[in-house]
């Protein structure tokens, strides 16, 4: 694939991360999609039409450079706005000059595209907000990762994405929600290629420092196999690897914290499938009550009940009939972008 070799840089670092404490109990309440403790204060805020809170919250995380934090919250008030938008327009109105103004713009923009029909053409009256939120902060890679994804749903072609991916990877080389674009966009574009996709995430894992979210490539390449059902055989051994990648990753960050979550609840998945209970049990204890949309949305409209149903069958009984219907991959792949506002899927 011609795509590929443009993809792959040698930057290389290294940092330390501390040890997460012993794994809780899973208990029996659960809450999908919480946000943590520095986005709850700007979300509340929001609620009541204020939005110095997410002002304040996107220009530390820029400030920073946080960038996986900036794109993380970035998404989740780009997702509030779009079904409470009265605090936002407020924010656009008072700082129309500001970069994280166009950073959500930006995102609320592609959000609300995504899922008509006529996606592909909305979606092209999309990229002046794009060029404008990557203009308003040379340094910020988040903008490139929306452009990334714009270039995906408007069906791009692979030497224009090959030139946005550059573009990303010079401002943040392990950034991985520009990794899981460009994922995304090899296995829509050439739909089937598991192997390929397989071997850009494996890459990119080798060369990220071990504390990378993008050590979690492998395994989210991994549970776009299982859930597909389309293109070559994987080997077994390719998809443990990716999950023995994602639990390293894991045992990093802290137990029952909402934004880990959103790398365990996918490695669940994918460890279920792979029929490795016991490592899939830790998870699930790691993961506390912090269920995720994705990947359950995939199989339910009640994603919650999905998480739920799916924990008591591992964590109270033998595995069995009930795992395996739980973890059945839908005949047709639902839309990652349904008519509601789209859940993180990091």
């Amino acid at each position: 694939m011609a795509l590929l070799p443009a993809f792959f840089r040698p930057t290389r670092m290294t940092r330390r991360a501390s040890r997460p404490a012993d794994p809780p109990a899973a208990g029996d309440e659960a809450v999908l999609d919480a946000p943590d403790e520095r986005l709850s204060p700007a979300l509340v805020a929001a609620g009541r039409g204020e939005f110095g809170a997410a002002s304040a919250l996107l220009a530390t995380t820029r400030a920073a450079a946080e960038w996986e934090d900036h794109d993380r919250y970035a998404r989740r008030l780009a997702a509030f706005a779009r079904s409470r938008s009265e605090w936002f327009e407020a924010w656009r109105a008072a700082a129309p000059d500001d970069p994280d103004v166009a950073l959500v713009a930006a995102q609320l923009a592609v959000d609300r595209a995504w899922p008509s029909p006529a996606r592909a053409e909305l979606l092209r009256e999309v990229s002046p907000l794009i060029t404008a939120a990557a203009r308003a902060d040379d340094r910020d890679p988040v903008p490139w990762r929306i452009a990334l994804d714009h270039a995906r749903g408007s069906r791009a072609g692979h030497r224009y994405f090959e030139e946005l991916w550059e573009a990303a990877v010079r401002r943040a080389p392990h950034h991985y929600g520009c990794h899981v674009a460009a994922l995304r966009y090899l296995g829509t574009s050439w739909h089937g290629s598991h192997r390929e996709c397989f071997d850009f995430a494996d890459l990119a894992a080798q060369d990220a420092p071990a504390d990378s979210l993008v050590q979690a490539l492998p395994a989210r390449a991994a549970l776009s196999y299982l859930t597909d059902g389309c293109g070559p055989e994987v080997p077994r051994e390719r998809l443990e690897a990716a999950a023995d990648r994602a639990i390293a990753l894991s045992g990093r960050f802290p137990a029952a914290t909402p934004w880990p979550a959103e790398i365990r609840n996918k490695l669940v998945y994918v460890l279920a499938r792979l029929e490795r209970w016991e490592d899939a049990r830790t998870q699930l204890r790691l993961i506390g009550p912090y269920a995720t949309s994705f990947p359950w949305d995939r199989f339910s409209d009640d994603p919650l009940g999905r998480f739920l149903r799916l924990r008591e069958a591992l964590l109270t009984t033998a595995p069995g009939t009930t795992v395996t219907e739980l973890l059945a991959a839908p005949a047709r792949p639902r839309n990652e972008h349904r008519g509601r506002a789209p859940a993180p899927d990091h």
